[in-house]
């Protein structure tokens, strides 16, 4: 019998930008370490993210604690990094910078402009003016949607929830699926098109529909609500080209409700170290 376990791990220090593997990580209440702490907004304050920009794809952004200075204790710097350009490392802001409002979806939140110089080489990539963003206290910033959360829990920049998890085993049912499609040209499809934080591997195709509550290494999971697919999962994440697979094929077997779904949105209920290999077990 295959002993189901964590088969990789995933950073996106900035919202939307292309993320990095790591062999561990930490989990915190909203979400892991380092993770989505950074976006990118227009000078009105809306994201901008790859569903209007699939260029994003194409720029990496790698976690540095403590950012390139080491000046910020329990902050994470990062590290931006695009094909023909020169790299971008980026401090944590200090703590007594004031803040401002952006737009997050249907919420207002207030965060932290980064440099100038940063959000002067986002704007230049992008060919339109762009600022650079951190949520310093994701504690007290955002709080999930009380529809499907308890009193008290908060997300960094994620769509919604602090962590997404999906399975091998469902991506080769996916991918099966796609083959017999109109679409079969398309496939088969990376795991790097749904952007998960952790991928599960030794499960049955789909067997994350009946998950509740899971462990992993030290941490703890509420399954919150299956995640509801949108128009980047058909971005090529390494050439930013789109095309309509996943979302036909999602469309045929993967409807639930109003909503197109691949992978599960998880909550902490306990923190700690995970890492790759770890065993991966349903508690509910």
């Amino acid at each position: 019998m295959t002993t189901a376990r964590l088969a990789s791990l995933h950073v996106y220090p900035v919202k939307a930008l292309a993320g990095t593997v790591s062999e561990e990580l930490t989990v915190e209440p909203w979400g892991p370490a380092g993770d989505r702490r950074w976006m990118l907004t227009a000078p009105d304050g809306n994201q901008l993210t790859q569903r209007e920009h699939p260029r994003l794809a194409l720029v990496t952004a790698q976690p540095l604690p403590g950012g390139p200075s080491g000046r910020s204790p329990g902050g994470w710097g990062i590290r931006v990094t695009a094909a023909g350009r020169e790299a971008l490392e980026v401090d944590v802001p200090p703590d007594d910078q004031g803040t401002v409002p952006v737009q997050l979806f249907r919420k207002k939140i207030e965060v932290v402009p980064a440099a100038a110089e940063a959000s002067a080489w986002f704007s230049d990539y992008l060919g339109e003016e762009a600022q650079l963003v951190y949520m310093d206290a994701p504690e007290r910033r955002r709080h999930i949607e009380p529809e499907t959360s308890r009193p008290g829990e908060t997300v960094s920049f994620a769509d919604g929830f602090p962590l997404l998890v999906a399975s091998l085993s469902s991506l080769h049912g996916l991918n099966s699926l796609i083959a017999q499609g109109d679409h079969a040209d398309e496939g088969p499809l990376p795991m790097s098109r749904f952007r998960p934080n952790l991928v599960i591997e030794g499960t049955a195709p789909w067997a994350e529909d009946s998950w509740r509550r899971v462990r992993i290494g030290e941490a703890v999971f509420r399954v919150a609500k299956p995640c509801g697919r949108c128009v980047v999962t058909t971005t090529d994440q390494s050439t930013a080209e789109r095309g309509k697979e996943p979302l036909r094929t999602l469309a045929r077997h993967r409807r639930f409700g109003d909503q197109l779904v691949f992978g599960q949105n998880l909550i902490p209920e306990r923190t700690g170290r995970v890492r790759s290999g770890d065993s991966f077990e349903v508690l509910a």
